[in-house]
């Protein structure tokens, strides 16, 4: 602990001193001979409270802001709603994000660190869990995607990035949002917002429940979500209480291999908020989850894992304005974890971390954040995470940016200790380490109607951890050898991304983005199961806009064409189209997805449904 306490000093040393120093006044002049700013190219993520590690516009840095209840009426989960970023690789074992993984940047799916109110939800088991999120989706107001690395601001876990879904406290008055649909395959679907607010408090109970029968045998899921948050406001500031809980059982047929196996996941989440003054903020968060797994359905005494971990984290973080475009964030954080399986055994660690950010934003024509943070993990090792981004705004409507940044893993509890037929753990593995470079522009002409964004990245890797295994005689043989929890040596990615976004007219917009990424070949004789599974071209085309018809232009279409390319496969489309009344109490709804009826696998071996269909109605109803 040694480490920890000088690393916090030291930090803490930083920010005193920089706190004593004296603000100018808000109200300085131009002094002669100086150039006036240039106005900065508009951003689009709102800035965060000091709850947040950092308001990330303020990172320079690929910042990408979805706003669920801008979509049409009937998106219905946060997979659905990553698939609107090209960068995001959604591969899903199962409709309704009953199970599915998440790649930023052509990295593995446990390099994404996802995060709810800027508290974390990673489960420490296996990756293949994290986005199994006990939050309903109707709870969810606003998602922040991080594009590379986040180490800095959130610790392990964020080497590709991060996803923060945030809740948002209800307006004034009492509201009901209720919908009910229903679709092919004997899909169901039904979801209720409920809120209330009233001067300092405000209430918002949220739940879900989606069923569907399966597409082929032993498919059929159930997922369900219930949510109640609490806000007060009083002396000291808002006080914020989220309690949530979800059950998904699910038919698993070819998710680990040719078995009609069998799963069932619950999870618990609770966490409080408290903001002491304008500029403080303390918060605790705590998670348990467990996961039922049957390999033989029909027979379950034949192989089973059970698996219960917890999660914890507390955090005091802070945001002073030293000056009117210089912002210091920093704060302390402690997290732990720990599983209780009958597979796995019994495990627990701890992590503490002391981080500062400072950004300079609109110094004449440049803004810089400069950051760090000092990691200490159980056994005493620590892991020291820097990053630094610059702006330039080359003239009023375009901007350049560059950042780098370190980025830090720990092994899941998978990684060290599994074992089965197929698969082995390794308990000697060392926690992942890399280094993230990026460089772009944003660039908005002066009428505003488009958007257009770019850059080009570079993630160098160290002890990367992959599931491998030497390459034998024949694919019989290969096949047969089991999958090795190992430490990969420089495995590279480089890539591009880029969006653009044309306001066409008042109702309607088109949206393209497009992201490519190649990573090194692997090494001399190992097959890997997992870190060459990636997108290497994904492109994403969409038009919104609103219809005449029988109500006026209250109706709202949207269709999205997502072509992708894994690596080493053919590429494949998926179109999607939804309609629905965008006002007024009643609002029916239609949802095709897969219209083209492709037939497609994120995960190699597991086949995804063909065409769905999804039609119902939302009441939309509110007394204020």
């Amino acid at each position: 602990m040694k480490n920890l306490f000088l690393s916090l000093a030291l930090l803490l040393l930083f920010s005193s001193t920089l706190l004593s120093q004296q603000a100018p006044p808000s109200n300085a002049t131009v002094q002669p001979g100086s150039a006036p700013a240039q106005p900065a190219v508009a951003q689009g993520i709102s800035v965060m409270t000091a709850a947040e590690p950092l308001p990330l516009e303020e990172s320079d840095r690929s910042v990408d802001g979805l706003m669920p209840r801008e979509m049409p009426v009937g998106t219905d989960s946060v997979v659905d709603l990553l698939r609107d970023d090209s960068s995001l690789n959604v591969q899903a074992r199962e409709d309704e994000g009953v199970q599915a993984d998440l790649s930023i940047r052509g990295t593995t799916f446990e390099q994404s660190l996802i995060l709810v109110n800027g508290l974390r939800v990673n489960d420490p088991e296996t990756g293949h869990l994290n986005l199994d999120i006990p939050v309903p989706f109707d709870a969810i107001t606003r998602v922040d995607v991080l594009h590379g690395s986040g180490s800095t601001f959130y610790g392990s876990d964020a080497i590709g990035g991060a996803v923060n879904l945030l809740t948002g406290e209800p307006g004034a008055g009492l509201s009901v949002v209720a919908r009910s649909g229903a679709g092919n395959y004997g899909s169901l679907e039904n979801h209720l917002r409920m809120s209330y607010g009233n001067g300092p408090f405000a209430e918002q109970l949220t739940g879900s429940r989606d069923t569907s029968d399966g597409f082929i045998a032993d498919r059929n899921y159930s997922s369900n979500a219930l949510a109640s948050e609490s806000w007060l406001k009083w002396k000291p500031g808002t006080t914020d209480v989220l309690l949530a809980a979800s059950d998904r059982p699910y038919g698993a047929n070819l998710f680990y291999g040719p078995y009609d196996s069998w799963e069932r996941t619950k999870g618990w989440l609770a966490s409080v908020q408290q903001e002491i003054g304008t500029h403080t903020a303390a918060s605790f968060g705590y998670r348990r989850h467990s996961d039922l797994f049957v390999l033989f359905a029909d027979q379950p005494a034949i192989y089973e894992n059970n698996h219960i971990t917890t999660s914890y984290e507390g955090a005091l973080r802070r945001a002073d304005e030293l000056g009117k475009n210089t912002t210091l964030s920093y704060g302390l954080e402690e997290d732990g974890d720990s599983i209780h399986s009958n597979s796995l055994g019994v495990h627990a660690r701890n992590q503490g971390a002391g981080y500062a950010n400072l950004s300079l934003r609109a110094v004449r024509r440049f803004s810089l954040s400069l950051g760090a943070r000092d990691e200490v993990l159980s056994g005493g090792d620590n892991v020291f995470s820097p990053n630094v981004g610059v702006a330039y705004t080359l003239t009023h409507t375009v901007r350049l940016r560059g950042s780098a940044g370190h980025g830090l893993r720990l092994p899941t509890y998978v990684d060290l200790y599994y074992s089965d037929p197929t698969t082995v753990g390794n308990p000697n593995l060392k926690p992942e380490s890399s280094w993230s470079y990026e460089g772009g522009l944003d660039w908005k002409p002066a009428n505003g109607r488009l958007t257009l964004t770019a850059a080009g990245f570079r993630l160098q890797q160290k002890d990367a951890i992959d599931y491998s295994k030497q390459q034998l005689a024949t694919a019989a043989l290969t096949f047969a050898e089991k999958w090795q929890a190992v430490n990969v040596q420089n495995l590279n990615l480089t890539g591009a991304e880029a969006s653009a976004h044309l306001r066409l007219s008042a109702t309607q917009q088109l949206q393209f983005s497009y992201t490519a990424v190649q990573a090194g070949n692997p090494p001399p004789g190992i097959v890997s199961e997992y870190a060459y599974n990636y997108a290497a071209q994904d492109a994403i085309f969409a038009w919104t806009g609103t219809l005449p018809g029988v109500w006026g232009h209250e109706i709202t279409a949207r269709t999205q064409v997502n072509i992708v390319q894994k690596t080493g496969h053919t590429a494949y489309p998926l179109w999607d189209v939804n309609v629905a009344r965008n006002a007024g109490m009643v609002r029916p709804y239609l949802r095709l997805l897969n219209l083209s009826n492709t037939g497609y696998q994120e995960i190699p071996l597991v086949p995804m449904q063909g065409r769905t269909i999804m039609g119902g109605m939302e009441l939309d109803w509110a007394k204020h």
